[in-house]
């Protein structure tokens, strides 16, 4: 059953795609990366890469060296394909928190031309419950003869940003099968490359795990963000509230920020709410109270700001968790973004980590920030900002949003 060496097609050559690809060409796949951006493509065929990865620039390089790893605007022919594409929301029926499976369709019909008897056919992508059942009936709805030929799996993905290569190897991963051949041959692929232990189970089953294990987290940050606004309410310290709290043997309280972002924990919770709207009370709760965070923020923000004629607000942090460029659903970037429309003051954004031309505002250096603004707003705990020196900012007005310039 084991293809101990395999050509493989990875549909996506983003935050999880490359770092997928890269492993399994370095490991002696030979690997073809689609990507919809010739940017992209034209980036990695060169060695380099187009996003910020601890280290992964070198496995790049080396994966292409090596000649077993090249990227493509269009599919092959393979043994394996993976879809390692984004599932935002759309707007549907009135639901504006509507899983959006296009560019999930988009790769599945551009690879379907490609596919053969025997394929094996595994989705990453977090997606909702019964998604790679949709997978499966496109590819057999537009090429009949496929039908119980080819196999498909549901892999999620499970890596945290600024972590993804060591995690990639370390961590366990689930192997979501529609059949029992679908979860040998996807299995036998992960072995070749994973240290973690390979759990089997059915292709919903894996869907609702990941998904699951993203929604705990998002409940329980909703906890310390909706902590602080009690805190805040009764004029007590929400960062010694929880530390004393957290001194229980059996009490784990995360810690409060301006809101929840990334990939993953801003969005899977939606995909389980629409799902089972009238079961799932508790998580859209809590992704209700996650997504009001930045508004509070935003109304502190003013009304500090309602003290200066012409207030200079630094904004520190742009991407959804510290030390990484990664802005996907990031709450800071909202915040950043409305501050300026709604004209508060000088907005001056820093944030080390993000390009400036992601943006369509200016970004402003560390230094020059510390010296004219009124009112400091840390939304990111990149480092940087929590080397600051306090001296530097001891006469301004500090909102934290962190905890850590205490």
């Amino acid at each position: 059953m084991a293809r101990l060496s395999q050509k493989i097609i990875v549909m996506g050559l983003g935050y999880i795609g490359l770092p997928t690809a890269s492993m399994l060409a370095t490991k002696g796949h030979q690997v073809l990366g689609v990507d919809v951006s010739e940017h992209a493509v034209n980036t990695i065929n060169s060695g380099r890469i187009h996003i910020i990865e601890p280290d992964l620039d070198i496995l790049v390089r080396s994966a292409v060296n090596s000649g077993n790893l090249k990227a493509s605007l269009t599919p092959e022919e393979g043994d394996t394909f993976i879809i390692a594409v984004p599932t935002p929301f759309k707007e549907l029926d009135g639901n504006p928190k509507a899983p959006d499976l296009d560019y999930v369709e988009s790769a599945t019909r551009a690879m379907v031309p490609y596919l053969r008897e025997g394929n094996l056919v595994i989705l990453e992508s977090t997606s909702p419950v019964g998604t790679t059942e949709f997978i499966y009936r496109t590819i057999v709805e537009m090429r009949p003869e496929l039908t119980g030929k080819i196999h498909a799996a549901h892999c999620p993905e499970r890596v945290l940003p600024g972590h993804i290569l060591r995690e990639l190897v370390d961590n366990d991963r689930i192997v979501g099968g529609m059949s029992k051949t679908a979860n040998d041959l996807a299995g036998e692929l992960y072995k070749s490359f994973c240290n973690g232990a390979i759990l089997l189970t059915d292709s919903k089953t894996a869907e609702l795990s990941k998904l699951v294990e993203n929604s705990f987290r998002d409940v329980n940050i909703a906890f310390a963000n909706e902590l602080s606004l009690v805190c805040d309410h009764l004029g007590i310290n929400v960062w010694e509230t929880i530390a004393l709290a957290n001194r229980h043997p059996r009490v784990n309280i995360l810690q409060p920020g301006p809101g929840v972002g990334g990939h993953c924990i801003a969005v899977d919770p939606w995909f389980i709410v629409s799902s089972a709207p009238e079961q799932a009370k508790l998580i859209k709760t809590a992704r209700q109270v996650n997504d009001a965070k930045p508004h509070w923020v935003i109304d502190k923000v003013k009304a500090k700001a309602a003290r200066f004629k012409e207030p200079v607000i630094a904004c520190l942090g742009l991407a959804f968790k510290a030390n990484i460029d990664d802005m996907r659903e990031s709450p800071s970037l909202e915040i950043v973004k409305d501050l300026i429309a709604q004209k508060v003051g000088k907005i001056m954004a820093c944030d080390p980590h993000v390009h400036a031309d992601k943006l369509g505002f200016p970004l402003y250096d560390l230094k020059q920030v510390l010296k004219e603004a009124d009112i400091l707003l840390l939304l990111v705990d990149h480092t940087e900002f929590k080397e600051m020196d306090m001296d530097a900012i001891r006469d301004k007005v500090v909102i934290d949003t962190r905890g850590v310039l205490r």
